[in-house]
């Protein structure tokens, strides 16, 4: 069905790392860097795996390229299911017996990496997993297969670990690494201006998602939202990124009435300049949140999706809250609304609140300041240091 598995070459390797995305390579080279230095110039680190190209430029020699894994929505993935198989089936035949490396580590691509993980540690190969799978917003049945296919799993988030702990599976904080692209001092007028923006005025980053469908569910309740917006506040400005190359910079802009398209500007990437030079942020549940909250802006979190895979995700959350920001004060700092909540009219008024309210964003900002302090850690020197134990322990 999936056709001959793929040959490599039998030479064995001292360390195996799959990753799947460029955040995901990023965060992989954080650590292989460090553990590269470590290393006495006489007996070089042998590496290899599915990289992209910071770990291809740190030496490991790539069986696949990390593109190859990038596959997103049902579709895509139905698609390229075959190949996808085929490629999992082919390492674990290499890891686990021509090639046998010292440890497995696997960042991010969970779908990917856990089942990988789990042949490869059934053959005796110790495995660490990078990024943990986020069984607190869903799928908390997950921690299963996670005890059983990770020797040791490095966390982004500082509650992650205890989580984890209450059923016995070895993990350490190491911090989120975006934290370190973040400045302490955030200038919004600079933003502004290098983004081409009008400089006086309040400023609304409205960030409906990073995905089609994301933008098709919730794109029209934050448009009608910003409607109802400039009739309380007619001078209020909005701008909107969206990832460049993709088509949903024209998918949003369809849905923006004639007469808001001379207040909204349209951006393609600078995400972060956006966000960075709004008086407040209006957007779509997800890794956007943190990303706000790192630059202390107050914000209001909402979520659409199809009525039965809503149905289907309700109550498998492990926490109260599914904005990021939220999670990490264990509390409802910042309004989420979900699904029939996300009106048009509740978004205005919370949003009202986020620009206007001054004691509010006194306190979120220093919320919001204290956790851009705990998130940031020297990553890749953690990440290294367990690596090294779980590799020669």
């Amino acid at each position: 069905m999936f056709g001959s598995l793929t040959p490599y070459p039998a030479d064995p390797a001292d360390l195996a790392i799959v990753v799947g995305e460029a955040s995901g390579d990023w965060i992989g080279a954080l650590a292989i860097e460090q553990l590269i230095k470590t290393q006495p110039l006489q007996n070089p680190l042998r590496l290899e795996g599915i990289a992209g190209a910071k770990l291809r430029e740190l030496g490991v020699k790539a069986l696949h390229q990390s593109e190859e894994l990038s596959v997103r929505g049902y579709v895509e993935v139905l698609r390229h299911l075959p190949r996808l198989l085929n490629m999992r089936k082919s390492l674990i035949q290499h890891w686990s017996t021509v090639s046998r490396p010292k440890v497995f580590v696997g960042v991010d691509a969970p779908d990917f990496n856990l089942n990988l993980e789990l042949a490869l540690r059934e053959s005796g190969v110790p495995t660490i997993q990078v990024v943990c799978p986020s069984i607190w917003a869903w799928r908390m049945e997950r921690i299963h297969k996670i005890k059983a296919a990770c020797s040791h799993v490095l966390c982004i988030f500082p509650f992650e670990p205890e989580i984890l702990a209450k059923e016995g599976i070895p993990a350490t904080y190491i911090g989120h690494p975006m934290a370190a692209l973040v400045p302490n001092e955030i200038d919004p007028a600079s933003y502004r201006n290098k983004l081409g923006l009008q400089m006086d005025g309040q400023l609304l980053a409205v960030l409906p998602g990073s995905r089609g469908a994301e933008v098709k569910y919730i794109g029209p309740a934050f448009v009608q939202a910003a409607m109802a917006l400039v009739e309380k506040k007619p001078n209020l400005r909005f701008v909107t990124p969206m990832p460049p190359g993709s088509t949903l910079l024209n998918q949003f802009k369809a849905m923006i009435p004639p007469q808001l398209l001379d207040r909204w500007t349209l951006v393609e990437g600078h995400s972060h300049e956006c966000m960075a030079a709004a008086d407040a942020v209006m957007l779509a549940s997800g890794t956007a949140t943190l990303e706000a909250m790192m630059y202390r802006k107050p914000m209001v979190i909402a979520y659409k999706m199809p009525w039965l895979s809503y149905q289907m995700m309700k109550g498998k959350g492990y926490m109260p809250f599914v904005g990021l920001p939220n999670i990490l004060l264990n509390e409802f700092a910042v309004p989420e609304l979900l699904q029939d909540d996300a009106t048009p009219e509740a978004l205005a008024e919370k949003v009202l609140f986020q620009l206007d309210n001054d004691a509010n964003r006194n306190r979120l900002e220093r919320l919001f300041a204290e956790q851009h302090q705990r998130l940031l850690q020297p990553s890749g020197d953690i990440a290294c240091r367990v690596i090294q134990q779980v590799m020669h322990g």
